[in-house]
């Protein structure tokens, strides 16, 4: 009954969905991977095999001797994996939370960049000579968060108070985003001057701001870009999780995005949640941004006009992927971050080219808007397999008692002569 409870769990069956969308997508990787090498000439059947191999085991690789790959624990890989999965999985986050409460955030690269506007200017305007690195470093979080919140919350209001369409109002926002942030550090003073570097802007540890290594360098020792930011993520998807689930604000936020006229005539403010909503989901993708950033081993480049940011589409893929569960966007940002470390790989130990896993990963996406019909499937199996092991019940003048299959009469023999 335990087994069956558990199976029976949204959760879980998030999960298992989660589970089966990567499989399909790894294996349509590996077919690509074995195509791409049986048609080019220069790459052939052993690559391809070396290929795969990568692709199903890279984040273990160690290198190769006379030809053959060599796999074990390696720190540099899972240490690299772990810090690139932070803003992934935070966006995500964002993205999720959104979704959960019937809005869909595609606004999360300008929300980033808002974040990562308020950290870096914070980080490295602040004096470390007069306040301690920790304390410039918990401001810099904090008001990173505080601006994507305040880009998110943007779309929020004019959903909830104009009708107009999160997805457009984002759109808007995204490119807003984009060409201030570039205006403003394009006269900031904070651009790096070391060597030939242009449109970059120094590094948190120029003044000593970094986030706390939190023993993970002693796990990862040969990591350069691991760091406690991980830690953090798995704290804040856990508290986004009892959120949604366990909290009245939670419950009325899930509510609106269900039906915002039956969460009004409930006596709930469906105009403070879409705007409460968005403002949270701007505000994680924000937090994302600082965690990335004042890291104290990235550069930012500030010219984004150009491109918007690409963890805020990414965590879009994370969400998909992750059923929009808090705990599961955890695994499938890890996931997407070591198919980025696989990629490296791919173009060092092959001949392939790292763009490949581009395609793998788009294909993975693809697969991710299957994961909810997967889901459902699941549901169905599950609830199945549970009413066939429910007893039928008949009423009688007793009150209500188990079904009787009538007994089989015994063969005597006699009814041949009867």
């Amino acid at each position: 009954m335990k087994l069956n409870r558990f199976l029976n769990k949204d959760g879980t069956r998030s999960v298992f969905a989660t589970l089966i969308s990567i499989l399909i997508g790894l294996l349509a990787g590996a077919v690509i991977i074995l195509i791409v090498g049986l048609v080019d000439q220069k790459l052939g059947l052993n690559e391809a095999w070396k290929g795969i191999r990568l692709l199903f085991l890279g984040l273990f690789s160690k290198g190769q001797q006379a030809g053959r790959l060599l796999f074990g624990f390696n720190s540099t890989n899972i240490g690299d994996m772990l810090f690139r999965a932070v803003p992934i999985i935070m966006t995500g986050l964002s993205v999720s939370l959104a979704y959960k409460t019937g809005l869909f955030n595609i606004g999360a690269s300008g929300q980033f960049l808002a974040g990562t506007t308020a950290s870096l200017f914070i980080a490295l305007k602040m004096n470390t000579a007069v306040v301690a690195p920790w304390i410039v470093w918990i401001i810099a979080f904090l008001g990173g968060i505080l601006a994507g919140a305040f880009w998110g919350a943007i779309p929020g209001i004019l959903k909830a108070f104009l009708n107009i369409n999160e997805v457009l109002a984002c759109i808007m926002t995204n490119w807003l985003a984009a060409n201030i942030v570039t205006w403003i550090f394009e006269g900031s003073g904070l651009q790096c001057t070391e060597g030939t570097k242009t449109q970059v802007i120094w590094k948190t540890t120029h003044n000593g701001v970094a986030t706390a290594k939190m023993g993970l360098d002693k796990l990862f020792p040969e990591s350069q870009q691991v760091d406690g930011g991980i830690i953090i993520v798995i704290v804040i998807a856990v508290l986004v999780y009892i959120l949604l689930t366990k909290t009245t604000l939670g419950f009325e936020l899930k509510a609106c995005g269900s039906n915002r006229h039956a969460a009004r005539y409930a006596g709930i403010k469906d105009k403070r949640s879409i705007v409460l909503s968005m403002a949270i989901a701007g505000a994680l993708a924000g937090a994302g941004a600082s965690l990335y950033w004042l890291s104290g081993s990235t550069e930012f480049h500030w010219q984004t006009y150009l491109s918007l940011p690409g963890e805020g589409f990414t965590g879009i893929a994370v969400a998909l992927l992750g059923a929009c569960n808090p705990i599961a966007n955890i695994f499938t940002g890890m996931f997407l971050s070591t198919l980025d470390v696989v990629g490296s790989k791919l173009s060092f130990y092959t001949g392939y080219n790292e763009y490949i896993t581009d395609v793998i990963i788009a294909v993975i996406v693809y697969l991710s808007a299957f994961s909810l019909l997967i889901k459902t499937w699941l549901s169905k199996k599950f609830k199945a397999a549970e009413i066939k092991k429910i007893p039928d019940v008949v009423i009688t003048s007793h009150g209500p008692e188990m079904a009787k299959t009538p007994p089989v009469p015994a063969n005597t023999g006699k009814e041949g002569n009867e």
